[in-house]
């Protein structure tokens, strides 16, 4: 009878064992998913979890679950989310975040608690420089290099002054910083617009009368599809060329504005005519599971859902927080942009590229990769940072 006891006892004790090694690794998403901004969010969210989904359920062989918050774009909801995730859950692993003002709340609490923070999307100056930790990576591009790729553009297309727009908060003073940095002409006008803002009759107003050779301007989201919609139907369309960053042409932003977007010239690190085996993979699985056009949100959602597969591949798990840190670090993934390799303040090393906008076969607007414009390209705050 005792015999027939403990062997049930142990039984019992290996079932037990066997389905808590299939408990799923929680990985925390915190992201903007509702306002005008929303699908930005909604596109990183599905990126990972499509990239999840073709591994049937696992990255790297690892069961995961990606547990989903939307911070409302609100910085202050960003850190609470965080503070339940790694308090409240034990989540040791953090991603998701679209805008730097919630990054600049947020990510300093994640990685000074000792869990992992991995951008898809945001990737503000300080982060990069001074400010930069072993525990925080960024998957999609510095917040200037995104668009000193623009600033590269304009100069090669001889443009030789610009009029510069963004919005008030960090992601906006790094691109009109970033633009400038490698434009190098004559600034006609900068305006710092609100987060908010839906309404740039004046900002029009400011561009026409200022007449510079080309504009720049970075409104992501539903404020680029405002100021494009409202520049067309200011005349501007066709007498002042745009030089834009891939925020502001992405294939939603296109979609919305429809033709008044043809002739833009834009600057990328990925888009979906990219030649490349991973990418082939992961255009033809979106269109297959979404059937809705893919934003380079997605596209970062999913290169960031599958570098975390590469890192759990080697370390089955974040039992050794040190070793999954490094096997991120290594970054040994094929890259739907193709070549990917993070530089010193594990921030993004790769090449980025000039678009042209142009009518599709339907005659909607396309975005259509040109050249190669940025080889191998980091970013300007590398050397600040002291790991």
């Amino acid at each position: 009878m005792m015999k027939t006891l403990m062997t049930a006892a142990s039984l019992v004790a290996m079932m037990t064992g066997a389905a808590l090694a299939q408990d799923p690794l929680k990985i925390g998403m915190i992201t903007t998913l509702s306002g005008p901004a929303g699908y930005l969010g909604q596109d990183i969210r599905d990126g990972m979890l499509l990239a999840i989904e073709m591994e049937g359920g696992k990255l790297g062989g690892v069961p995961v679950e990606l547990v989903v918050e939307d911070d409302g774009l609100k910085p202050g909801n960003g850190r609470q989310i965080a503070e339940k995730f790694m308090n409240d859950d034990g989540m040791k692993l953090l991603t998701g975040i679209v805008f730097s003002n919630v990054a600049g709340a947020t990510v300093p609490d994640i990685v000074d608690n000792g869990a992992i923070y991995i951008s898809p999307n945001a990737g503000p100056s300080n982060l990069a420089g001074s400010e930069c930790h072993p525990n925080y990576f960024v998957v999609s591009w510095q917040n200037d290099a995104l668009h000193e790729a623009a600033g590269a553009a304009a100069k090669q297309l001889g443009f030789k002054n610009a009029f510069v727009l963004a919005p008030n908060y960090q992601a906006g003073k790094d691109a009109i910083t970033g633009f400038k940095r490698t434009f190098g002409g004559e600034i006609a006008g900068e305006i710092y617009t609100q987060l908010d803002q839906t309404d740039f009759a004046s900002e029009m107003a400011q561009i026409r009368a200022a007449n510079p050779e080309v504009v720049f301007q970075f409104h992501p989201g539903g404020l680029g599809i405002a100021f494009l919609k409202q520049y067309a139907q200011a005349g501007l369309i066709g007498q002042i060329p745009m030089v834009l960053s891939e925020p502001s042409t992405d294939a939603v932003v296109l979609g919305a504005v429809g033709e008044a977007a043809i002739g833009i010239h834009a600057t990328a690190h990925w888009n979906r005519d990219f030649d490349n085996a991973a990418n082939a993979e992961f255009v033809k699985a979106w269109d297959e599971k979404y059937g809705r056009p893919i934003t380079y949100y997605g596209s970062q959602g999913y290169d960031t859902a599958r570098l975390i597969a590469s890192a759990l591949a080697k370390t089955g798990g974040l039992d050794d927080i040190d070793a999954f840190r490094e096997a991120v670090r290594a970054a040994d993934f094929e890259s739907v942009r193709g070549d990917f390799k993070f530089g010193p303040n594990q921030h993004p090393v790769h090449d980025w590229y000039l678009l042209d906008i142009v009518a599709g076969p339907d005659g909607k607007p396309m975005a259509v990769t040109k050249e190669k414009l940025l080889d191998d390209y980091g970013d300007a705050y590398a050397d600040q940072c002291k790991m």
